[in-house]
């Protein structure tokens, strides 16, 4: 027999080894959710070590520690939110405000296309014709609102 068929591991250090599996998971994967359930199965490998018990009870303290857990880390952070560098990140939309945009399609009665980097936008705004430069004031269903530039609210 190979070495490898000849391992034996107790119960505990397969839930220490899932968790130490699931904390490289939360390293490798982007959000916060995989290291409350590492924690559950590290927590559920100390028990196992210390007390032992047949696997339904071991999975059982598994699934509440990490319902437990879980329910902990996010109430942990929503009293204690991350503050962000660039808190706009994630919401595109909302980046555009204050841009300068060029009128690719006339805007007339208030509805047109503007270009915003490499892409091109539906607008909304006054009257302006094509290759006219606008400013975006704030985004709306998915439709930036222009004003012209130099124009002041």
């Amino acid at each position: 027999m190979d070495m490898l068929t000849q391992i034996e591991l107790d119960a505990h250090w397969w839930w220490l080894i899932l968790a130490v599996v699931l904390g490289i998971g939360e390293i490798v994967l982007p959000g916060v959710f995989l290291i409350w359930i590492a924690v559950a199965a590290a927590f559920t490998g100390i028990v196992t070590m210390l007390a032992g018990g047949p696997v339904a009870v071991q999975l059982l303290i598994f699934a509440l520690a990490s319902a437990g857990i879980t329910w902990f880390g996010r109430r942990w952070y929503l009293k204690n939110p991350v503050v962000s560098s660039d808190p706009l990140l994630n919401d595109r939309a909302a980046r555009m405000i204050g841009r300068t945009v060029t009128v690719m399609e006339a805007i007339a009665h208030g509805e047109g296309r503007v270009k915003v980097g490499d892409g091109v936008w539906p607008a909304s705004g006054p009257d302006m014709p094509e290759g006219a430069s606008a400013q975006v004031t704030s985004v709306r269903d998915g439709v930036l609102l222009v004003e012209p530039m130099g124009k002041t609210q």
